[in-house]
C-alpha cells in the first residue's frame, strides 16, 4: 500500500510539473516605484519586452510585482539599474512555486473533509453545483438566472437575493461580480462568501442587508478563462474567445478593458497575444455583454456596483483615467470605511488597504467595468 501511495504521489507531482512548464525559469521581482516616471518605465517595459505586472505599486507607498520571462529578465533588471530603481528577487522560478502551491492545496484539500466552498479555489462546476442548491434551498429569497452561454458554451450564473422577489422597486440593488480575471481565484470565494452570509449564516445586526437591499452576485464572470487556468495555465488572464480576423495564433480579451467607455484608449497593447489586448470592438465578449445587460436592466435601482480583482489590497474607484466623478467625495468615504473594516481584520502579514482613484492609485486605464457602471448608473 505504502509503495502505491509513493508511486501515486509521484506521478501527480509529475502532472502537476509539467502543467507549470511554460514558466520555468520565470521570476518575480518586487521594484521600488518612486514616482510616476518609474511607474511609466514599467508600463514601456510591458510594452517593450512584454512583463508581466502582477502589481503596479504606487510611488513611495508600495512596491510593484513583476514577473519576467528568463529571456527578458537581464534586459529587464538592467533597465531597472540604469534608472536607479531599486529592486529584489521575490520568486526564483514561478514554476516551482506554482507546483508547490498546487501541492499544498491538495494537502489541505485532502485534510478537510467538510471544506465550505469559499475556504477552497472551487471549479466552475462546483461553484455552478453550490448556486443551483442555494436556489432550491431559499425559494423564497433566491432566484437563479442564467445570463446565458460562455464563448465556450458554460453557462454564466447568478443569484438574485431579495425579501420581495425585486418587485420593491424602492429598494435599492447592490450588484457584485467576481471572476473578470481568470487568474484571480481569490475574487470567487469573496462573492461566495457574500452569498453565505446573507442566506446561511446570517447575524441578527447584519439582517437589514436582506430586508433593505436587493443583491445581484455573479461569482464567475469568465469561467472559460477560470476553467483554463486551472487545468492548463494557471496564469491565464484574459477571455478564451477565438476570433480568427483578429489573429490566428493567440485568442481572448481582457475583459476589464472590453466595455464601451473610452474604448481602446489608454492602458491596452493591440496585440491581441498581450495580456492587455482590450478586444476588436466594445462589447465584443457575450460575457461583457451580460455584466451590461445586467447594469442596463437595473439601471435606476443600482446604488453599488462591486467589481472584484485581485491581486493587492485596493479599494478603487473612478475614473481609470485620473479624473473623478462628481461624487468622489462621497465614494472615498465609504471606500475608507471599507478600508478600515477590513484593515482590522485582516492577517497580520497582510498590509493595510488603500483607498482611491484607480487611475491615480494603480494606473490609467479604459474600457473597465467599474468606469461603464458609474457612467451609464450615475452613481
Amino acid at each position: 500500500m505504502l509503495k502505491f501511495l509513493l508511486v501515486f504521489c509521484a506521478c501527480v507531482y509529475t502532472v502537476t510539473a509539467g502543467k507549470h512548464d511554460a514558466y520555468r525559469s520565470y521570476s518575480v521581482h518586487n521594484v521600488q516605484v518612486r514616482d510616476m516616471s518609474d511607474l511609466q518605465l514599467l508600463q514601456d517595459l510591458q510594452l517593450n519586452l512584454g512583463v508581466d505586472i502582477w502589481e503596479h505599486g504606487m510611488g513611495g507607498v508600495r512596491d510593484a510585482v513583476v514577473m519576467v520571462s528568463p529571456e527578458q529578465a537581464r534586459s529587464f533588471l538592467e533597465a531597472l539599474d540604469e534608472n536607479g530603481i531599486a529592486h529584489s528577487l521575490h520568486i526564483a522560478d514561478v514554476a516551482k512555486s506554482l507546483e508547490e502551491h498546487e501541492n499544498d492545496l491538495a494537502s489541505y484539500r485532502s485534510s478537510r473533509q467538510n471544506r465550505m466552498i469559499f475556504n477552497d479555489y472551487p471549479r466552475y462546476a462546483e461553484v455552478d453545483a453550490y448556486m443551483e442548491r442555494i436556489a432550491a434551498t431559499y425559494p423564497n429569497l433566491v432566484t437563479l438566472v442564467n445570463a446565458g452561454p460562455s464563448f465556450e458554451g458554460r453557462d454564466i450564473k447568478y443569484l438574485k437575493i431579495s425579501t420581495t422577489n425585486f418587485t420593491d422597486a424602492s429598494k435599492p440593488i447592490y450588484f457584485m461580480d467576481a471572476m473578470m480575471h481568470a487568474r484571480e481565484w481569490v475574487t470567487t470565494p469573496v462573492a461566495l462568501y457574500s452569498i453565505h452570509r446573507l442566506l446561511e449564516n446570517r447575524r441578527p445586526e447584519d439582517q437589514d442587508l436582506l430586508d433593505d437591499i436587493d443583491w445581484i452576485i455573479l461569482p464567475i464572470v469568465n469561467p472559460d478563462g477560470y476553467e483554463f487556468s486551472q487545468t492548463d495555465n494557471r496564469l491565464w488572464r484574459k477571455t478564451r474567445s477565438v476570433n480568427l480576423n483578429v489573429s490566428t495564433e493567440c485568442i481572448g480579451v481582457d475583459a476589464n478593458r472590453n466595455f464601451d467607455i473610452e474604448f481602446n484608449t489608454t492602458g491596452v497593447f493591440t496585440n491581441p497575444c498581450s495580456n492587455l489586448f482590450p478586444g476588436p470592438y466594445a462589447f465584443s465578449e457575450v460575457e461583457t455583454q451580460y455584466v451590461r445587460d445586467i447594469l442596463l436592466e437595473y439601471l435606476p435601482r443600482i446604488q453599488l456596483y462591486n467589481d472584484i480583482h485581485s491581486h493587492g489590497n485596493y479599494v478603487l474607484f473612478c475614473y481609470a483615467n485620473k479624473t473623478l466623478p462628481p461624487n468622489a467625495a462621497h465614494i472615498h468615504h465609504i471606500g475608507a470605511a471599507m478600508g478600515a473594516i477590513m484593515d482590522s481584520m485582516k492577517l497580520p502579514q497582510a498590509r493595510f488597504y488603500l483607498v482611491g482613484n484607480s487611475g491615480l492609485v494603480l494606473y490609467p486605464t479604459s474600457g473597465s467595468a467599474d468606469d461603464y457602471a458609474q457612467v451609464r448608473l450615475r452613481i
